[in-house]
Parts: structure tokens; sequence; C-alpha cells
């Protein structure tokens, strides 16, 4: 296995990589715009023209993002265990309870709980995280099994995680239950990452292929939403895959042809925008819902959530080099050694050491 995970280190560029910043680039309009959707249906009571996007990209939304964050972990998997646990689990550890007291505390306030009870659903949400931070808590767990792991046959380790997700395990514990459902994607993409990359590679090679092989897949996802089949065991992990390699080629097409670079550039941005888009967006929801001023559900929908994406930004840049960096960029007190915080402001074109100390 330390063989393998070697041949994978050796086959990544030492620079960004333009495609996986498109697909970040998507996961994270597609999870903002699903939140955001969803949101303003349920205060209107009613679905939205949006509705039937947010059901169609349902099968990959997750199982991409979770595949994309298991690419590059190839990089740090063998590194020794405190170096791993300062960049893997203390890292988001920090942002977690950081963004965990941020959301939740106005939104508990506003709820009319007493100081006591809010204390205590906020170390509540330590061992079971509310709202939309579930992802950032979910990550260090798998990085930490995975690392455990290393040394188990990948076989088994896919065939234990494939047959988890066809499980369908429902705990009412979305640690557990997401856990079971998204870590064959991450796994995946932690140990086929040189296979993915091959596969992005050909995908922008041959574009007279790629075009109308993702016409097809997205006719092939839309029969099965439509028609209730997505959510069946092994349908599920297959749409999931299959709709995960769809956004690999997509991104890879758009980096070919040099198209939307705004999308690359979000993507790169994309963990900024996940820890901060909740706030922003249930205040332009609440504004849009009680001025009127827009009255289509779906545009309120696209209205929110292109401000839920862009707020994240401005306020990240605004704080740059200020005494509030601390929203973004974890202190070295909360560094293991006490190591230096690297500021955020590495060029766009040659980001990725950058990018590893600061998330990854």
């Amino acid at each position: 296995m330390l063989a393998s995970t070697k041949a994978v280190v050796s086959a990544f560029p030492a620079t960004r990589i333009d495609w996986v910043d498109y697909a970040k680039g998507w996961c994270i309009i597609l999870v903002v715009m699903m939140h955001s959707t969803l949101g303003v249906e349920q205060a209107l009571s009613q679905q939205s023209w949006l509705h039937g996007f947010i059901d169609w990209a349902r099968p990959f939304r997750m199982p991409d993002f979770f595949l994309v964050a298991g690419l590059f972990l190839s990089r740090t998997i063998d590194k020794p265990w405190a170096d791993y646990l300062d960049r893997k689990v203390l890292h988001f550890a920090y942002f977690f309870m950081l963004w965990t007291l941020i959301q939740g505390a106005p939104k508990l306030l506003l709820a009319g709980g007493d100081p006591l009870s809010i204390v205590g659903d906020l170390a509540f949400a330590m061992i079971e995280p509310f709202g939309t931070l579930w992802f950032i808590y979910l990550l260090p767990i798998f990085f930490v099994t995975t690392k455990l792991l290393r040394r188990a046959p990948p076989w088994a380790v896919l065939a234990a995680a494939g047959a988890l997700q066809m499980t369908d395990v429902v705990t009412h514990s979305i640690v557990i239950d997401e856990f079971a459902a998204r870590y064959v994607y991450f796994y995946a993409g932690y140990f086929y990452a040189a296979r993915i990359f091959a596969f992005a590679e050909a995908a922008r090679a041959k574009l007279r292929r790629t075009i109308p092989a993702l016409i097809i897949w997205g006719a092939a996802n839309e029969f099965a939403v439509r028609y209730g089949y997505s959510g069946l065991p092994g349908v599920s992990l297959l749409l999931g895959f299959a709709g995960a390699g769809a956004v690999v080629a997509f991104s890879a097409l758009l980096a070919e042809i040099r198209a939307l670079p705004q999308l690359a550039w979000l993507g790169a941005r994309s963990i900024v925008v996940y820890l901060a888009f909740f706030l922003p967006m249930a205040a332009t929801r609440i504004a849009l819902l009680k001025t009127g001023l827009i009255a289509d559900g779906g545009v309120i929908a696209l209205t929110v959530t292109a401000v839920a994406v862009w707020v994240p930004i401005i306020v990240r840049t605004l704080t740059q080099a200020t005494p509030f960096e601390w929203l973004f960029e974890r202190p070295a007190f909360f560094r293991t050694g006490g190591a230096r915080v690297v500021p955020v402001r590495a060029p766009e074109d040659s980001q990725a050491a950058s990018e590893a100390r600061r998330y990854g």
C-alpha cells in the first residue's frame, strides 16, 4: 500500500490543477443552491421551478464533493501522526467550532432560548453538528479513518464502504448516517486519485467523445431521478460515482477550453464559502420574503444563492491582514508547535503549497 501511495503522489503536478478548482466551484454552487432553494420553498410552502434541478443534482452533489476531498490525501497520509493530526484534524476542528458558534449562537438566541440551554445546544453540536457544517465535521473523521486503514487491502475497504452506502443506514445521527453514505466516495477519491486524474486528462483530450457522453449521462440521471430509481440500493451508489465522474469530465472540458474562469477562481476558495454562506443565505431569504420585492420562488432562490456565495468571498477579502483574519485563518495558538500562520496572499497561478497549508 505504501508503494502505491508513493506512486499516486508522484502523479500529482506541483502546481494547482485547473479542473479540480472547476469541480470545487460546481460543488459549492450546487450545495449553496440546494440549501437556498429548500429554505425558500419551506418558507413559501410550495416548490419552485428550481426544485427539479435540485432533485436532478442530488445523486452526485455530495458524492463529488467527497471524492474531490480525497484526491490529494496521498500527499500527507504517510506523515507522522502529530503533523497529520494538526493538518487534518485540528485544522478543521478550529473552523468547525468557530463557525458553529458564529452560526449557532444567533440562531439559538432568536429562537428565545435561555443562556444555559444555548450553551447546552452548542456543546451538543460538538457531538452532533447542526446546520450546514456537518461536512467540515466529517472530513477529519474520514482523514483519520483512512490513515488507520492505509495498511488494509483497498478492495476490502471499498467493499465495506460500498456495502455501508447501499445499506442506507438511518440512525438519526448525522455523523453516523453521513459517514455510512459518503465514505466510499472519499476513499475512492483517495485510492483511485491517479486514475481519476488520468480520466480527466482523457476527457479533455477527447472532447468529441466527452460531450456526447455527458449528454447521455445527464439523461440517464434524469430518468433515474424522475422515475424514483435514484434512491434504490446499488443504483444510488452507481449514480453517485457516475455523477462524480461526469463533474470531473465536465470540469476538465471547461478547463481545456478555458471557459468560465470565474468558476475555477471560486472553486479555489470553496472552503471560505462553505464556512460562511449560511448567515447571508438566511438573511437574504428573510429580507426578500418580507419585502416582497421578488414574487417568483425560483428567482428568489437564485438571488439568495448568488448573495450567499459572494458575501463570504467579500468578507474574506475585507478581513485579510486585519485583526479579524482568524475568521478564515487558523491562528498559531491552534497549531501544534505554534506553527506560523501563513497569510492568504499567494499568487493564484502558483497557490498549491499555500493551499495545502491552509486547507489541506
